[in-house]
């Protein structure tokens, strides 16, 4: 809990910022200074251990360098994402996966071996793998400010020159000034209590967009997993074995995939939904427990056993943590539009490999790693080459809410507007099936929510955080429902129950933003689907 605001602010200069300390902000910290810059990373956790891939496994798209087993992997994630994906992009994130997997061998992660004894890299067990990355940027000499959120950029009249936030513990203010600054902050999953997504609140996107970036493939947002009722475990691959069942006992047809999950949402609206994972053999109940150790501690401290019992479930919100949206990518170097700002993992849009569609781990993590490394090392040569010229001690706060670490008053509270938000985007019938008359009402309510937050509303000193994450999940929101109105078709996780079939004459991405006023257009660009 923080204090009563310090009176001492904490002023910082270097040359790359990066806002976030999970995979993608990480890889990009050691990336950039491995290249001679001065780099600073601020977390709103501890770095290592926060974030969706710290308490999870994860597979990673790791491909060896084999031209027709990459073409067809390609294909494959080209239908997956309705073809909305670019080739050049998914080339590039194979090859960089490639490198950083094998880098990491070297620099000692425990990597198993597979059936045949040969080494296995297609996976990653996030407590390891994130605590040797803080390991490792604090090695390269990377400052790392644990529990200290970014709440602004800081803008001059042409680019990003670093970031305004506070560190939660004492209540301290930070204001560090850089040459660049790296958004890997994350996606938004609205605090739906599903695994390591408490700090995922859209931040990175807000505070991109106040200081002039867009975002894009917001409408693919509608990322749900399916949860023990009593657990925040949102791990989902083992429920590609189970059989599910309706409060009387009878069985939900499951058909696998989106049709599949459909009938289990559909259910869900109106009755408890149960699971088994009765369709494993003997031998995958032995070694399922070792693939994914966390995934079996909430059933023990129950004394269920999940692949003979019947256990309640529910489906918890994953927003654009598992979805592909986010902050707009200007070209290969993972910058924004605005001069000074990369973005970095699920804080930018993963459009570019996984086109409308994708789910946890995998392609997320490569995204991660990829982009994160791609950024990194983009942000150093942006820094360098400003050299003498970097505006050091120049920058205003681009924030759009008010924000005063003494706590401030208005009329609404900050919890009030926070469950106002979750109550349009959290239920399945508004955001799992989409239609347009729902949306319309949701957002007149998100534009109210928004309206409030930008006048000032009611917080503690202990809710500055809080306050700033209210108003980036409702420019989220904002941003996901105007997109998934344009959309009229379904493709992908964008599900509209009013226009069911996907339309060929819209295979193409969705570019959003601003603020008070949110405007929606198609991306100018052709999408290529071929080498």
């Amino acid at each position: 809990m923080m204090t009563k605001p310090n009176a001492t602010k904490l002023s910082l200069d270097t040359d790359v910022l990066i806002l976030g300390g999970g995979p993608a902000g990480t890889w990009a910290a050691i990336t950039a200074a491995r290249l001679g810059s001065r780099v600073i990373l601020c977390d709103k956790g501890y770095c290592g251990t926060s974030g969706a891939t710290a308490p999870a496994g994860t597979n990673t798209w790791y491909i060896p360098p084999d031209s027709e087993k990459r073409n067809a992997a390609m294909m494959k994630r080209e239908q997956v994402g309705a073809y909305l994906t670019e080739r050049s992009w998914m080339s590039r994130a194979l090859d960089q996966t490639y490198q950083n997997m094998n880098q990491l061998a070297n620099w000692g992660y425990p990597f198993g071996v597979d059936d045949e004894g040969k080494p296995y890299r297609g996976g990653l067990q996030g407590p390891d793998y994130m605590r040797l990355m803080r390991k490792l940027s604090l090695k390269a000499g990377v400052k790392i400010l644990d529990h200290s959120p970014a709440l602004e950029l800081l803008t001059n009249d042409h680019s990003v020159v670093g970031a305004k936030g506070v560190q939660i513990k004492t209540n301290t203010p930070w204001e560090i000034h850089a040459g660049a600054v790296v958004a890997a902050t994350g996606g938004c999953a609205f605090l739906s209590k599903s695994l390591g997504t408490n700090l995922l609140t859209g931040d990175g996107y807000l505070m991109a967009a106040e200081a002039g970036a867009d975002m894009s493939g917001m409408e693919f947002s509608s990322a749900y997993a399916i949860s023990p009722i009593f657990s925040s475990m949102t791990k989902t691959a083992f429920y590609n074995w189970a059989s599910f069942y309706r409060h009387d006992g009878s069985r939900i047809d499951d058909f696998g995939g989106q049709a599949g999950r459909s009938e289990v949402a559909r259910a869900l609206i109106h009755e408890p939904v149960f699971a088994s994972i009765d369709k494993v053999t003997e031998d995958m109940k032995s070694w399922l427990p070792k693939a994914q150790p966390n995934f079996f501690i909430p059933f023990q401290r129950k004394n269920i056993n999940p692949f003979t019992d019947k256990f309640q479930i529910t489906m918890r919100l994953e927003g654009t943590v598992r979805g592909t949206g986010g902050i707009m990518i200007a070209d290969e170097s993972c910058a924004t539009s605005v001069p000074g700002l990369f973005a970095a993992g699920d804080a930018a849009t993963r459009e570019l490999i996984c086109g409308s569609f994708t789910g946890g781990g995998s392609h997320n993590s490569t995204w991660a790693m990829s982009s994160g490394t791609w950024a990194g090392e983009a942000a150093a040569h942006y820094s360098t080459k400003l050299g003498k010229q970097k505006d050091k001690g120049i920058g205003t706060g681009a924030a759009s809410t008010p924000i005063s670490l003494d706590g401030s008053s208005g009329k609404s509270s900050v919890e009030e507007l926070l469950q106002a938000i979750q109550q349009e985007v959290m239920p399945l019938e508004k955001n799992w099936f989409r239609q347009e008359g729902a949306l319309i009402h949701s957002l007149s309510k998100l534009d109210q929510v928004w309206h409030e937050l930008r006048n000032g509303i009611s917080y503690s000193s202990q809710q500055v955080v809080r306050a700033r994450e209210t108003a980036a999940m409702a420019a989220t929101a904002r941003w996901m429902y105007h997109a998934a109105l344009a959309r009229k078709e379904s493709r992908g996780m964008h599900r509209r129950i009013d226009v069911t079939q996907t339309d060929p004459n819209q295979q193409h991405r969705l570019i959003t933003g601003g603020l008070d006023q949110i405007w929606v257009k198609p991306e100018a660009r052709e999408i290529s689907t071929l080498l």
